[in-house]
């Protein structure tokens, strides 16, 4: 059998380099002082989808993502290593979205897009951790979803096997398609780029981007590329393009807001070594007890 499969992918910022220009005033995050990467998480989900299009002939890859211009290199990462398409959510609503508004747009996208098989993202990406926008996709679809998957064992009669992390231990359950799938990032890491996709797919841009490939009124070299090599176009859709609500999209459509930011800055003032006797952890309580009823 052959399917087609949804990869839902977000380029966050590293948080490996936060520093004090990460957020913004308005409680949201400031992108653009960041250096951005793929979420990792989203990374095991698109080794899951590769790996079921090696086993199913004719089985196509499309990778869909929300942000600003740049977030189109998500999807050139996903080329890179074997996607087959995707499709760049960009436009100024949808901006400053919490998980609610975020999976609403997506959710558009991908009714938008029609026929799929099988959705696959990652549990939770790290600038946010809610683990929720796979779960509201599913929802506002009417599908099924699994959580948690750490690896797809079989798709048969149009039926998914999945082996998930629970509490304690692993299981084993199943699922009609058309389904939503969310990846532990302890699941199989994503393949490296291949070589030959990167030359073919390095110079794959969106709409916006292709804006700046002439410069001083002269075209680059390249320009003539997107008209001979349709595979090179990424897709860019606004909110008009999947018949998106604008008072369910970006900062209007987030009930979440966030009311005041801190940053804290852990010093150690001074370090101590405890046994594993009873006596040392005993004492080791006790004085977390009092810091902690102090403050």
């Amino acid at each position: 059998m052959c399917m087609k499969i949804i990869v839902l992918a977000k380029q966050v910022p590293d948080t490996r380099n936060v520093g004090k220009d990460a957020m913004k005033e308005d409680g949201t995050v400031n992108r653009a002082a960041l250096p951005a990467i793929f979420n990792p998480e989203d990374l095991n989900a698109l080794e899951q989808a590769l790996r079921l299009k090696e086993r199913y002939p004719g089985t196509t890859v499309t990778i869909i993502t929300m942000g600003p211009g740049r977030a189109a290199e998500i999807i050139r990462e996903g080329l890179y290593r074997g996607a087959d398409n995707g499709y760049l959510l960009t436009d100024r609503a949808f901006a400053g979205a919490d998980t609610l508004a975020t999976s609403y747009a997506l959710s558009m996208a991908i009714r938008k897009l029609g026929d799929f098989d099988l959705i696959i993202g990652g549990r939770q990406a790290i600038d946010g951790d809610t683990a929720q926008v796979g779960a509201q996709v599913a929802e506002k679809l009417g599908i099924a979803q699994i959580t948690y998957a750490e690896e797809i064992l079989a798709i048969e009669n149009r039926r998914i096997t999945v082996k998930r992390s629970i509490t304690g231990g692993m299981e084993t359950v199943e699922g009609p398609l058309p389904i939503v799938i969310t990846v532990n990032g302890s699941a199989a890491p994503c393949r490296p780029r291949n070589a030959i996709l990167l030359q073919k797919y390095k110079h794959a841009l969106g709409n916006l981007e292709k804006s700046e490939i002439t410069k001083d009124g002269k075209e680059l070299p390249y320009a003539e590329l997107y008209e001979k090599y349709p595979c090179l176009n990424i897709i860019e859709w606004n909110v008009t393009d999947v018949n998106a609500d604008l008072h369910q999209c970006g900062l209007k459509g987030s009930p979440t807001q966030v009311k005041s930011i801190q940053n804290i800055v852990f010093q150690a003032k001074e370090n101590k070594t405890i046994s594993a006797s009873d006596q040392d952890i005993e004492e080791l309580m006790i004085e977390l007890i009092s810091l902690t009823t102090n403050h």
